[in-house]
């Protein structure tokens, strides 16, 4: 069973804007959920937004300034706010948990931006 369930993600018109959300899919899955990720058609995946324990947050610069990442209290819960969307984000996006040497990821989401 995947560890991670991504939510969110859909077909939006460029300018617009989507939320991810990046929750555990297991009870006795603890580890740290890091941050989101993204693979388009052909190209390999790549850092879209990381958040660590202390909350400092870390942007890839094509979404600086237009994506946000968040988490609830609780931390059983990561957030990924996607504003002023373009069609070059168009990408499944992918949560990310684990530790030093360990690496977990969710099925991913498709996020289609439209022109």
């Amino acid at each position: 069973q995947v560890p991670l369930v991504e939510s969110g993600g859909g077909l939006v018109q460029a300018g617009g804007s989507l939320r991810l959300s990046c929750t555990r899919s297991r009870r006795n899955f603890n580890f740290p959920i890091r941050g989101w990720y993204r693979q388009a058609p052909g190209k390999q995946r790549e850092l879209v937004a990381t958040m660590a324990p202390s909350g400092a947050t870390n942007y890839a610069d094509s979404v600086k300034g237009r994506f946000t990442i968040s988490r609830d209290r609780a931390h059983s819960t990561v957030y990924l706010q996607m504003n002023s969307l373009k069609p070059e984000d168009t990408a499944v996006y992918y949560c990310n948990a684990g530790t030093s040497g360990l690496e977990y990821w969710g099925q991913g989401t498709q996020v289609t931006v439209s022109s």
